[in-house]
């Protein structure tokens, strides 16, 4: 079963950030705004590396943004294999993938925290956190379903509705 889920969670990631790199160009090419190597940065930071002087850390970035994502797939795929799917838990994943980038960025010195940035650098960092969020959880999501609805869904469906007095489903995860 880990195997199953690292591997659906590298997937997912992988398809979340080939969906906000895309998303990126697009909104690039309409509003002019120049890369970000924040993440080339970071990753130098993280490994010991030097930055390179006078150029831009291309390779780190690539490898930062993609890694990350692909990285924190995982947890998405955990989720999704919990039962934790659909909008709402996409949302609370934009959430962490957000402060990922933040503990990354801050701890090493080369972002500050975002609520120091000008809003519309705010803004489109968070959509394009909010991209990655839900596409990679629309993978996760699908490829979780192929093996049921996991505990948290099995535990809801015991008493559809919002109720506050149902108890856990049996040990061994299936209701009677």
């Amino acid at each position: 079963m880990l195997h199953r889920i690292l591997g659906e969670g590298l997937v997912a990631g992988t398809a979340g950030v080939a969906v906000m790199t895309a998303g990126e160009r697009v909104e690039q090419w309409f509003t002019g705004r120049p890369d970000s190597h924040v993440p080339g940065r970071t990753m130098r930071r993280l490994t010991g590396m030097r930055d390179p002087a006078g150029r831009r850390p291309t390779a780190a970035n690539r490898a930062m943004h993609v890694g990350q994502a692909a990285g924190l797939g995982v947890l998405r795929s955990v989720m999704a294999h919990a039962g934790l799917r659909g909008p709402w838990s996409s949302a609370k994943f934009a959430v962490v993938r957000l402060t990922a980038d933040q503990i990354f960025e801050n701890a090493t010195g080369v972002g500050a925290p975002p609520q120091t940035w000008p809003r519309r650098e705010l803004a489109v960092d968070l959509l394009h956190k909010a991209v990655y969020a839900y596409a990679t959880g629309l993978v996760a999501d699908a490829l979780a379903a192929r093996s049921g609805p996991g505990p948290g869904r099995r535990h809801a469906a015991v008493r559809p509705g919002r109720h506050a007095d149902v108890g856990p489903v049996p040990q061994g995860g299936r209701s009677a």
